[in-house]
């Protein structure tokens, strides 16, 4: 078992506009670049439901809370909630720490 003491996950949750979530998917993907070139950014993911017709989840890892926090009230960051908007009905926002990481048999060999 490994300890992840210290990596601050943000978890987003984002409804889309029925029949927008093409044109979502490729403005997250050009803006994302910012995001993981941020220094205190681990990289991030971004998921579609299997189970919410028109929901994704944006799950970014990093450094520490003030590192996110920093990157949430940036400038740059009000920009890109901005080129997203068009596409969002709603959502919503969770942190959380990583207190402990079970990484596969396969990944230790």
């Amino acid at each position: 078992m490994e300890r992840a003491d210290g990596v601050f996950r943000v978890l987003l949750r984002v409804q889309t506009h029925p029949g927008m979530g093409a044109d979502f998917e490729r403005t997250w993907l050009e803006i994302g670049h910012a995001v993981t070139a941020d220094p205190a950014n681990l990289g991030q993911w971004l998921l579609r439901s299997t189970e919410e017709e028109h929901v994704y989840f944006i799950i970014s890892d990093w450094t520490d809370e003030q590192g996110f926090r920093a990157f949430e009230h940036s400038e740059q960051h009000v920009e890109h909630r901005e080129r997203l908007h068009p596409y969002r009905s709603g959502g919503s926002m969770s942190t959380m720490r990583v207190v402990h990481h079970l990484p596969s048999a396969k990944a230790a060999v």
